[in-house]
């Protein structure tokens, strides 16, 4: 499916759809994507969909913009979906369908562009910045924003939705007219702190004694931490950590997304930029993490274990995580969706934002008038939570 796009300086553009990240050459689509943002690489995508963990049998149906000069070169790409649920998305729409649908519209399917199963900030409007300047990116971003939409309006699909994007590319969508959204996370940030009893330093007292103390517990079962990147990464590893995460999965979810295969092929092609935190107790692997190393930002996914033991949990996902970013000069650790417990361990509530097209005007309206009070109050909760941080006061953490 091809349709024609905006021009790019005198060159025009057109679009394409990729039913496959496959169709996609690989180089090309990373040239555009950038190497900060391990979600969006290729060879990320390329996992979920050989792993059979998105497509079309699980309701992600992959269909991927690809936008092209009049010469044939990739010079922009999206990641994007065809969705026929709602799940494995992490920002909730499913009231919005139910009210679609007993208006008597058709919410399923509609276009979601995602990582899927991430709910981690990165961009989602992929673009060749080599060699262009500011008004060439920009028109190439927004060209790959108005694809979406009117893929959306020429197929009578009921919305589109882009979630977890950066805030530049969810400036593009408010300036194209998409309804705008905003969540939250919590975030911690290295302030250049030389240790983990550095970062220590910048706590309150009571809250700098109940971290140590946690730690010690953490470390108190004779668990083992190993903290396994690159080659270090071996099948056995990703075996137990897919019987973690299938055991966490059934207490919690009842539907695991992701499949053996994925996390065999991520150690395949994507080794150096993961970090697996994995906790051995007399000889067997007990309990596991799961983080992706971004440019700056350390990414947590997922987390599972066959043991209960205090905080356990804090250690391998949180604690283990800033030690890690310290290490290497990261900047941030992206600890995943939910937790408000993440507050008191230094990580601090941030906004996070998703985008959304909506052509019925009825229907959008609603959408509008609702999402005017939820921000709203999302950002009164951002402003409440950030009194409850663990640093002292005036301190650049808190």
């Amino acid at each position: 499916m091809t349709a024609e796009g905006d021009k790019d300086g005198d060159r025009r553009l057109t679009i394409e759809v990729a039913r496959a990240i496959a169709d996609a050459p690989a180089a090309d689509w990373d040239r555009c994507a950038g190497a900060d943002h391990p979600f969006v690489q290729h060879r990320f995508l390329a996992a979920l969909e050989e792993s059979e963990s998105a497509c079309d049998a699980q309701g992600w149906a992959p269909h991927h913009l690809l936008l092209k000069s009049d010469d044939g070169a990739l010079v922009g790409c999206a990641p994007l979906y065809l969705k026929f649920h709602s799940y494995g998305e992490y920002v909730f729409d499913h009231g919005w369908a139910a009210a679609f649908e007993r208006a008597g519209g058709r919410y399923y399917p509609k276009l979601q562009s995602a990582a899927p199963f991430t709910p981690a900030t990165g961009p989602r409007l992929l673009v060749d910045a080599t060699d262009a300047d500011a008004p060439t990116v920009e028109r190439r971003r927004r060209a790959l924003a108005d694809a979406m939409a009117a893929l959306c309006a020429d197929n009578g699909l009921s919305s589109a939705h882009v979630t977890f994007p950066t805030e530049d590319d969810w400036r593009v969508f408010e300036r194209a007219g998409w309804l705008l959204r905003t969540g939250q996370q919590y975030h911690w940030l290295n302030e250049g702190y030389a240790s983990f009893d550095d970062f220590l330093g910048a706590l309150a007292s009571r809250k700098r004694k109940t971290l140590r103390k946690e730690r010690e517990t953490a470390n108190s079962h004779g668990v083992a931490f190993q903290m396994l990147t690159g080659a270090d990464l071996r099948p056995e590893h990703w075996d137990a950590f897919f019987d973690f995460y299938i055991d966490t999965s059934d207490r919690k979810w009842g539907s695991p997304y992701l499949t053996r295969a994925f996390f065999h092929r991520i150690g395949e092609t994507m080794a150096d930029d993961i970090l697996l935190v994995m906790g051995v107790r007399d000889g067997t692997y007990v309990c596991g993490a799961l983080n992706f190393i971004g440019e700056d930002t350390l990414y947590g996914r997922n987390w599972g274990g066959i043991v209960d033991l205090p905080m356990l949990h804090f250690e391998a996902c949180y604690y283990r995580a800033m030690d890690f970013a310290i290490e290497r000069g990261l900047t941030r650790v992206e600890a995943g969706a939910q937790g408000a417990h993440k507050i008191q361990r230094g990580y601090a509530p941030t906004p996070n934002y998703s985008a959304h097209f909506i052509p019925d005007r009825g229907f959008r309206s609603a959408v509008a008038d609702f999402l005017k009070r939820e921000t709203e109050a999302v950002t009164e909760e951002i402003d409440r939570l950030g009194d409850y941080t663990p640093f002292r006061k005036g301190d650049i953490g808190g």
